[in-house]
């Protein structure tokens, strides 16, 4: 199904032309937008996100690749599972979108959850995978202060969601940006607020539970990325930059929160673009 677009951003109206498929898998929809020729590059959403988040960033990627991005289960418009959406249960529904589009060959990128995810498919099928970008993602497991954070907040959401869901989505920009880019703060929160709580519960039992993949990250044999922000509460930016020292994983510092495609999509963009050529 070819559909037509338009997406208003703060300073412009990008027009965008997309393929957009629904496939089937464990009798639930998988939504999934394919678009591009030439080497493929796989986008992986965050938490309370879906694939819409990367047309800000896709144009530039889709000059000389092929771009497949995937609704993660109960996000966007991809179906649920259970309560509890483990980063391997995603993984394998991204992986039969990968399957049945027989790609062979690919570059991952994942920002947040997404990364997560990224890194599962990655320790599946490591001899596929061309690059790893962490975008705003860690490759470590969550810390016994993180899971009580998603523990209450899993209490919380079925008595007040959407209150839970702005209070949080709001904190992952950096002060600054919360003024600067508004508009494309209240469209991302819309966006976030569409999910529904069975999705929310779900990713959260699904990342607590998430083991920690830094062995496998450092012995991967492909080109390796992290994007963390400089004013990111969600990332341990400081373990990271410490740990990729004099490693062959490339770190890029930008200067906001943890949603670089809004807050400083310019360079990223620009990141993006060199990392998978």
């Amino acid at each position: 199904m070819l559909k037509y677009s338009k997406y208003l951003h703060a300073k412009y109206i990008q027009i965008v032309s997309l393929q957009s498929m629904v496939l089937r898998y464990k009798n639930v929809p998988v939504f999934y937008e394919d678009e591009g020729h030439g080497p493929p590059v796989i986008l992986l959403h965050g938490f309370l996100e879906n694939s819409t988040m990367w047309h800000a960033v896709k144009a530039e990627l889709l000059q000389n690749h092929r771009v497949v991005s995937v609704d993660l289960l109960g996000h966007g418009q991809t179906g649920c599972l259970g309560y509890i959406h483990t980063m391997q249960d995603m993984a394998d529904a991204v992986l039969a979108v990968v399957n049945d589009l027989k790609l062979s060959n690919y570059s991952l990128i994942g920002h947040s959850m997404g990364g997560y995810v990224a890194l599962v498919i990655a320790q599946r099928f490591p001899e596929r995978v061309l690059g790893l970008c962490l975008m705003n993602s860690t490759y470590h497991a969550d810390d016994a202060q993180r899971k009580q954070i998603r523990k209450r907040a899993n209490i919380m959401v079925q008595s007040n969601y959407e209150a839970v869901v702005r209070m949080s989505f709001v904190n992952l920009f950096s002060p600054e940006s919360r003024s600067t880019f508004k508009i494309e703060l209240e469209e991302a929160l819309n966006e976030a607020l569409q999910i529904p709580l069975q999705g929310y519960i779900a990713a959260q039992e699904g990342m607590m539970v998430r083991s920690d993949m830094y062995s496998f990250f450092k012995a991967l044999d492909a080109k390796k990325l992290i994007i963390i922000g400089a004013k990111d509460p969600v990332i341990h930016r400081q373990r990271i930059l410490k740990e990729t020292i004099g490693s062959d994983i490339v770190c890029r510092e930008l200067s906001n929160g943890h949603m670089s495609h809004i807050e400083n999509k310019s360079e990223l963009t620009y990141i993006l673009k060199h990392f998978i050529e």
